[in-house]
């Protein structure tokens, strides 16, 4: 009860099925509250996406989609996904809809305050650690699904020590989303744990979880990440050009080793990384036992990049899995190079801009933003704001720019461009059991095609969909091909030869085929053996279809031999 007599009110609900109770947790994005599941009784976390984000509608369904590819994951080292879905608290029509993630609720503590409170955890513990969120990036990769945001607020230690990885998809979705640069102050702290490409605003793939990874793992071991600015940009700008000092110097009690596993994972080019989860986990692994790993001495991490037009290489890596877009990044990285552009930017402006001179724009198209910006900078202008927009040009490329090309400016003059963030994602549909015509038919209604069709020995229906490359709800480019596999309607007919007439019954009938049976006198075996079968053991044939065998039958008796009839002598006569 109310001082003043009222009823107080209950706890906040979601889904008419979650209670909502007080907030536990909060990130940039979102507030993680203690909750309860009323339908099946247990406690919960319920994460709550800000309402600012929560307004986009291609952020609410990329993140449902990324959710659902995230609930799929079911490993001990991961932070499981219990539902997804978006309501109004109470039911309040004036309120916003909100997106909630309902997971495991994890007791224990995060990475993150662990650093905080200034422990120093001892190198065999950090490999420990390292090697169970190693294995569940492995886990997670395998399955198609790169983490995007490793850092250490998304690992938690469980009162048992467990390691727990949490937030799978969530980054991904709010990468997907349109950045602004308010949007992007979401995620400063972030900026220490991105990699190379990350920052670069290129394609990822697993290997730049591994390097996310191996900045956790150098701030465990000396208190402090590998780089760290006054910005996210200069942050940014340091994980691309910059080489980490070795953990061994700030660490001088480190165990030999841990250099090279840790400059491996934090090598600027991704192919000079380990390239799996579980290679890297295979050296922490020894490490955690005293062991020396595979990498015995420590890689020389990649010169920064004098030139700064070449800040951000048009190269992209194969993604392991369909890529998230950081559109956000292009922003700050882009003003970061118009910072390291300054003094370019300044004589060139006293050069253009003393006479009221007009200045050509330049075609910018196909070109990144730092090059952009560099090319702007000689021309006595400037890069403006930088958006971007599904595309099917090389991604992190501009496809367009205000003014255009060939206009005619003020010295000075911002110029607005906008950056391919790739092609679409779609979903692959659910496609197995459907007929291949009508999972062709599903196929395009999403905008993909057919990939190679191959066939597979099946008892079910001639042209049923058996499987699918890449699997059904994966998401994916759209346009992208699906090869499928589908069943021939046909099964290997059993092999009876010498086997009884009831036996061979039962086998081909529980293959699915109608038996006719021949009878053939045969002495030489036992009555109802097989002697012979069409089609032949071995051989492919549609289900439902006859198969004859010839069975023994016992030859009839010889007639009896007559007796001699008896002759009459004359004596009897």
């Amino acid at each position: 009860m109310t001082d003043d007599g009222g009823t107080s009110p209950g706890p906040r609900s979601l889904g008419g099925r979650y209670e909502v109770g007080e907030v536990i947790g909060v990130g940039g994005m979102a507030e993680v509250h203690r909750g309860r599941d009323t339908r099946l009784g247990r406690s919960v976390a319920i994460k709550l996406l800000r309402s600012d984000l929560a307004r986009d509608p291609s952020f609410q369904a990329r993140f449902r989609r990324e959710a659902q590819s995230a609930a799929s994951l079911n490993y001990p080292q991961i932070a499981a996904i219990y539902d997804t879905g978006e309501d109004r608290f109470d039911g309040d029509a004036n309120g916003p809809a909100q997106p909630y993630i309902v997971m495991e609720l994890v007791e224990g503590e995060t990475l993150r305050e662990i650093v905080k409170s200034g422990r120093r955890l001892m190198p065999q513990r950090v490999a420990e650690i390292g090697s169970g969120i190693l294995a569940a990036l492995d886990y997670s990769h395998r399955h198609g699904i790169v983490h995007r945001d490793i850092k250490p607020g998304n690992v938690m230690l469980t009162s048992t020590g467990q390691v727990k990885v949490m937030d799978f998809g969530i980054a991904r979705a709010v990468a997907d989303s349109a950045a602004t640069m308010t949007q992007t102050s979401s995620v400063l702290g972030t900026a220490q744990y991105l990699s190379p490409e990350q920052a670069r605003g290129e394609k990822v793939d697993a290997r730049s979880d591994l390097y996310s990874t191996g900045v956790l793992l150098y701030e465990l071991l000396v208190g402090k990440p590998p780089f760290t600015g006054d910005s996210p940009v200069a942050v940014a700008y340091q994980h691309v050009q910059e080489a980490p000092i070795p953990p061994s110097q700030l660490n001088p009690d480190l165990p030999a080793g841990f250099d090279a596993v840790i400059l491996t994972a934090l090598a600027k080019d991704p192919a000079a990384r380990y390239q799996t989860a579980e290679e890297m986990k295979a050296d922490v692994d020894r490490l955690a036992s005293g062991d020396a790993p595979t990498r015995v001495a420590a890689p020389v991490p990649a010169a920064a990049v004098a030139d700064s037009t070449q800040l951000i290489p048009t190269t992209t890596t194969t993604p392991a899995e369909p890529p998230a877009k950081r559109g956000g990044w292009y922003v700050l990285l882009t003003l970061g190079v118009v910072a390291v552009l300054g003094l370019i930017f300044f004589l060139a402006s006293q050069v253009f801009g003393g006479g009221g001179t007009q200045v050509r724009v330049p075609d910018l198209t196909g070109q990144t933003p730092a090059l952009a910006a560099a090319t702007l900078a000689q021309k006595g202008l400037q890069i403006g704001a930088v958006t971007s927009e599904e595309s099917t040009a090389p991604e992190g490329t501009i496809t367009a720019q205000d003014p255009g090309a060939g206009a005619e400016v003020e010295p000075n003059t911002t110029i607005a461009v906008t950056v391919s963030a790739g092609p679409a994602q779609v979903t692959v549909p659910t496609l197995v059991g459907l007929a291949r015509a009508d999972a062709i038919s599903a196929l395009a209604a999403v905008g993909l095609t057919l990939g190679s069709l191959d066939t597979k020995a099946s008892d079910l229906p001639a042209d049923t969909v058996l499987s699918s490359d890449p699997p059904e709800l994966t998401p994916v480019d759209a346009g992208s091909s699906v090869s499928l596999v589908v069943s021939s309607g046909k099964v290997k007919v059993p092999n009876v030869l010498n086997k009884s007439e009831a036996q061979a019954k039962a086998d081909l009938g529980n293959a699915g085929f109608q038996v006719v049976v021949i009878e053939q006198e045969d002495g030489s075996v036992s009555a109802g053996t097989v002697l012979a079968q069409s089609p032949e053991g071995g051989s492919l044939l549609a289900v439902g279809k006859t198969v004859t065998i010839t069975v023994a039958t016992e030859p009839p008796p010889p007639p009896p031999t007559p007796s001699p009839t008896p002759s009459i002598s004359p004596s009897d006569a």
